[in-house]
């Protein structure tokens, strides 16, 4: 009979390996959590305009206020403030997801698994 390959029934893994690998990736499970927690808890603030249009949301992606200066309220102008709305509304999202991205990237080691 032939010999197999020399990495034995688990690749080489000893079943200590298996264990600490366990392990570990529950504590990454834990603080991912534990982030994801704290993220939803956080308040962002997007501006347009110099900051005559602010909108903030949640951590939960949220919007949970939209404030616009009386001075950009222009009736002939309808389109310059929806595009206003937009920008502001546009730049809370990608602050919150830049921070989340930074908060699990943490966790992860940039995206990828530490192990």
């Amino acid at each position: 009979m032939a010999k197999r390959g020399g990495f034995g029934g688990m690749g080489g893994m000893m079943p200590g390996n298996m264990n600490n690998l366990m392990k570990q990736a529950q504590r990454m499970q834990k603080q991912m959590e534990e982030t994801k927690a704290a993220l939803e808890e956080k308040e962002y603030e997007g501006t347009a305009g110099g900051g005559v249009v602010k909108v903030k949301m949640n951590g939960k992606k949220e919007i949970t206020e939209v404030k616009i200066s009386e001075e950009v309220v222009d009736p002939e102008d309808i389109e310059m403030l929806e595009d206003l709305v937009l920008a502001a509304v546009n730049e809370v999202v990608r602050l919150q997801s830049e921070d989340e991205q930074t908060e699990m990237g943490k966790i992860t080691g940039g995206g990828g698994l530490p192990f």
